[in-house]
């Protein structure tokens, strides 16, 4: 096997989520594993060298990976002819004018989302990106999820008969950091900083439910700001501007019926902090982040209702736990992996800038049909 370095400057990997899954959990283990097959005798390790604005950071993060080069300068960065990809975990109001100018470099892009802020901005990335002839990705990691795609096995397999509906509900208690410290960063909270649930998850649930079962028509969104005040990470106390809950409904191609709850301000008694049940004609089932459990016709009990005696039949029952038939790694790590197959070879990716767009669009008509408190419609976003 042939082994070739694709060097990838990685910005705003300083944060949680760019510093644990997207570094540690993907580009390293994918170089400790010794790179990723292209299936034609090359083997592609990636080099990553690492961006950010913060020096101390970098240098523990450099030492984490062996000594990675960084800087604290985006031009020089994008101005190395050895960078092939430039990818993007900054906080969202920073990603448009990065993602930019890696375009205009010449640079391949893979970003975090959202991948703006409105669905202008963010199809015209995905206009520039196309023009500009570069190969372009966004993290869509909840399909690579163990459940998910537990799910959609029982989906081609035709176990579920006719999809009826789908109920996810999805968060978490965030501490508000004055007794307890917050495990979520204070910009979450701030609208002005590109924070809120709304903008946040509901990117996530637009390829969720668009991949597997038919693509959004419209949605019905409330949000709520359950918690007024937090503490920041300097101590002090600030207002939080955005929204922390929302509760959204949407209407699907062939007439599913999906409805998620999104906040970061419910204590969790289900099976996971994701979880997704899925009813149809024939049988359904309730997938979390890794397990899934199943529920046939036949084994459907017949429950009566009488209020007046301790319930008889145990609802838990009467539910398999699907098996692991296969081994699923890591669900960043899976996708960085096809990202970057993708752009040393000719092989397909679905999961680029245009579905970033859509993805923004939704978060966009969800804030939009709070505001007005109506069904909004989403309008398709054409691929060039």
């Amino acid at each position: 096997m042939k082994q070739e370095t694709i060097k990838i400057a990685m910005n705003g990997v300083t944060g949680r989520m760019g510093t644990n899954q997207h570094l540690v959990r993907s580009i390293l283990a994918i170089r400790d594993q010794g790179g990723v097959s292209l299936g034609d005798g090359r083997v592609a390790v990636p080099e990553p060298l690492l961006v950010g604005r913060n020096e101390d950071k970098l240098r523990k993060l450099s030492a984490l990976a062996g000594g990675a080069a960084w800087t604290t300068s985006l031009e020089e960065a994008l101005n190395d002819p050895d960078v092939v990809i430039y990818f993007d975990a900054q906080t969202t109001t920073r990603r448009v004018d990065a993602v930019t100018q890696a375009i205009n470099a010449g640079k391949h892009v893979y970003c975090e989302k959202p991948t703006a802020i409105t669905t202008e901005d963010a199809y015209s990335l995905y206009r520039a990106a196309h023009e500009a002839g570069v190969k372009h990705g966004v993290v869509q990691d909840k399909l690579w999820l163990p459940g998910i795609c537990k799910l959609r096995m029982l989906k081609e397999s035709g176990f579920f008969g006719d999809i009826l509906s789908v109920r996810g509900e999805f968060g978490y208690w965030v501490f508000e950091g004055d007794i307890v410290p917050a495990q979520r960063p204070s910009w979450n909270y701030r609208k002005e900083d590109g924070g809120g649930i709304i903008v946040d998850m509901l990117c996530h649930w637009r390829y969720v439910l668009g991949d597997l079962f038919g693509e959004v028509k419209s949605v019905s969104c409330l949000g709520a700001t359950h918690i007024p005040t937090r503490i920041d990470e300097n101590g002090e106390e600030y207002k939080c501007t955005a929204d922390d809950s929302a509760y959204a409904t949407f209407e699907l191609e062939g007439g599913v019926v999906a409805h998620m709850n999104s906040s970061w301000t419910v204590r969790v008694r289900r099976d996971d902090l994701l979880t997704l049940q899925v009813d149809g004609t024939r049988g359904s089932a309730v997938a979390g982040l890794r397990g899934c459990r199943i529920q046939r016709y036949e084994a459907t009990p017949k429950p009566v209702w009488n209020p007046d005696i301790d319930q008889p039949i145990d609802f838990y029952d009467g539910w398999t736990e699907m098996p692991d038939v296969q081994p699923f790694d890591n669900a960043f790590k899976v996708q960085w992996e096809q990202f970057i197959h993708h752009v040393l070879t000719d092989s397909p990716y679905e999961h680029d800038l245009l579905a970033g767009a859509k993805g923004v669009q939704l978060a966009e008509k969800g804030l939009d049909s709070w505001e007005r408190r109506a069904w909004v419609d989403i309008p398709e976003l054409k691929r060039i």
